[in-house]
């Protein structure tokens, strides 16, 4: 039997967790739609992974939260800056309220994965979560910070089985409300991917995108460079809403709102809060006659490196000392707030410009809803005459594929997936059945990027352990 500590917490649930919308007034919305130039909005990402590293043997040490692991084993790489990451992790509960005493909006967007906040709990620092709670409860703070739902265990959306890409949203979701409760679950209306990891196989971005749907939310992030224009072309204006539109080889299609994130991922964008000088230099654009501010959106990890440790929150609160104060033509704002702006002034989502994942132009010229195999079909003559062309998905990196390189840990992921698939989704078994719950817990853990980020060697081994728990708990074994 497994230690307890690598047990799921009651967390699955047979239905997405879908909530009431609940709109909270805020900037730019609250200002005359002619007073805003241009805003800006920043999203931090923080994460930790679950590891088997709480104790000596790789197949018996408990699974724990990387974090804890770095507490605990000082000498290991990085580990210095473990008590840096924890106060990373909970000072936006101290910054937002200080901002507001001082009679100013501040605005910020916080997406934690369910792997930080279990790891956090479970090694005994409810005191980080206690931090934040009031940035997701208090109605002083709310309209201040627009908390973002992603994938419970970090998994990267083009490489992970839909079945459980949609396990994730869920788990997350009912994970965050258990936390902070179902009205401050209620407010999550955005979603940050993962690795901002966006799927370009038709079949796999149209769940991806009805999975988000059907959970909850009206928005997503995506990466420039990761989407096209609807007729192949590159995005003509990143500062736009647009719609995402994904359709699978049946001819069926999903779209979501997206918000796009410009330029590369570099935490410098955000520590030293790029966006709001960019913002600075756009004007105001016209979209089905009416004329809306422009976004500038960025993301970056909200603990990870110098910058961010140490630069960010002095830059930050020097640019929302000049840019959060009321009447402010360029703004510190939230993509949901945004988008309740361009709303109100009378501009529909129908009305947004219509973006594909890449490639999707070409694949829909040689399918046009023909089927599973006529798909596949598709991408194996497109591939012969363009050796650039791939179905891997995007991230934040262009340079990086998710898939290449990586089946010493993707076969044991696919292992994973199909036993639970098959022994537990298959057959029934109870999300609050013990085994239902070991087997999701270390299929979810086993799933995030970090395992194949880093290649071969110790963190290879991580994941391929996690994958061999997964199987055994959906095979009934102790």
């Amino acid at each position: 039997m497994q230690p307890a500590e690598d047990r799921l917490p009651d967390l699955a649930t047979p239905e997405c967790t879908r909530t009431t919308r609940q709109v909270h007034p805020s900037a730019p919305g609250d200002r005359p739609p002619t007073d805003v130039a241009a805003a800006f909005a920043v999203a931090l990402h923080m994460h930790q992974p679950l590891i088997p590293a709480g104790g000596p043997d790789l197949a018996t040490a408990a699974v724990v939260s990387n974090l804890r692991h770095m507490i605990e084993n000082p000498a290991i790489p990085d580990a210095h800056n473990a008590a840096a990451f924890l106060d990373c992790y909970g000072r936006m509960g101290e910054i937002v309220p200080r901002l507001v005493a001082e009679g100013l909006e501040p605005r910020v967007m916080l997406d934690y994965s369910g792997c930080l906040l279990h790891g956090l709990i479970q090694m005994g620092r409810g005191d980080v979560i206690d931090r934040l709670r009031p940035l997701a409860t208090d109605p002083r703070y709310i309209p201040c910070v627009e908390w973002l739902g992603t994938a419970w265990g970090h998994a990267v959306a083009p490489s992970t089985p839909p079945q459980d890409f949609r396990l994730h949203v869920r788990a997350w979701r009912l994970h965050y409300g258990s936390i902070f409760g179902p009205e401050a679950l209620a407010r999550v209306r955005g979603f940050s991917p993962p690795e901002m990891a966006l799927p370009n196989h038709p079949d796999v971005c149209y769940e991806f995108v009805r999975t988000l749907r059907e959970c909850g939310y009206d928005w997503v992030l995506v990466q420039e460079h990761t989407v096209e224009a609807d007729d192949g072309g590159p995005v003509r204006d990143p500062h736009l809403p647009h719609r995402l539109a994904a359709r699978n080889s049946n001819g069926e299609e999903a779209s979501i709102v997206a918000l796009v994130k410009t330029r590369g991922s570099d935490t410098k964008l955000v520590g030293q809060m790029q966006p709001y000088y960019e913002a600075k230099g756009l004007a105001r654009a016209t979209l089905d006659g009416r004329s809306i501010p422009r976004l500038v959106s960025q993301i970056a990890d909200g603990e990870n490196g110098g910058v961010m440790m140490n630069e960010f929150v002095p830059k930050f609160e020097q640019v929302m000392r000049e840019a959060a104060r009321p009447g402010a033509h360029v703004p510190p704002t939230t993509g949901s707030e945004y988008l309740a702006h361009v709303t109100a002034a009378g501009v529909s989502q129908a009305d947004f410009p219509v973006l594909r994942p890449l490639f999707h132009h070409r694949i829909r010229d040689r399918l046009n809803g023909r089927g599973p195999d006529a798909l596949a079909d598709a991408l194996a003559s497109i591939k012969e005459a363009d050796p650039t062309f791939h179905v891997e998905g995007g991230s934040w990196t262009n340079d990086r594929s998710w898939v290449a390189g990586y089946a010493g840990v993707l076969g044991p992921m696919r292992a994973a997936s199909a036993a639970f698939a098959q022994h537990i989704a298959g057959q029934g078994v109870p999300a609050s059945d013990p085994r239902h719950r070991a087997a999701l817990f270390h299929l979810l853990c086993a799933q995030t990027s970090c395992f194949r980020y880093w290649g071969e060697g110790t963190w290879a081994d991580y994941g391929r352990e996690l994958c061999r728990r997964a199987i055994l708990a959906a095979n009934g074994a102790d």
